[in-house]
């Protein structure tokens, strides 16, 4: 039987975010990420920093908090992008990682809070998007 090359219109494409340069340019004159945040609200990428930066210092809650407002925005992103609850979101693709590291900053603070049910819900997710996303993240917070 000839290999069928019509598209599989219920096959989920991949959702790819635009860029955020003012975000990565801010953030790269170190500007203070609670700054970049005030500056822009709708990005998890300034989110899951700043939910980070509330881990380094032992503010579980905090980092919780954070994070929970980054994996919001990003679900708001992926939406805007045309992704329907499901389908790959590429860790390849610098302007998802942003919301993949809100997921990753949640799913860490809801395992140190004994969140019932919300870790593996997460990291569900995250290896529905990306399997490669959450290993890279796993790398980088060990660092």
């Amino acid at each position: 039987m000839p290999e069928n090359l019509l598209p599989n219109p219920t096959a989920n494409p991949e959702t790819l975010l635009p860029a955020e340069p003012e975000v990565t340019a801010a953030l790269a004159a170190d500007t203070p990420v609670a700054s970049v945040v005030v500056s822009h609200p709708s990005s998890s990428l300034a989110w899951a920093l700043l939910a980070d930066e509330a881990w380094a210092r032992g503010a579980t809650l905090e980092s919780y908090a954070y994070a929970r407002v980054g994996y919001h925005r990003g679900l708001d992103a992926l939406r805007k992008a045309g992704w329907r609850g499901a389908g790959p979101v590429p860790w390849s693709h610098e302007p998802n990682r942003g919301v993949l590291r809100a997921l990753f900053a949640l799913r860490r603070a809801a395992s140190a809070i004994e969140e019932p049910g919300e870790p593996e819900r997460l990291t569900e997710f995250l290896n529905a998007s990306d399997p490669e996303a959450l290993p890279a993240l796993s790398a980088e917070s060990a660092e």
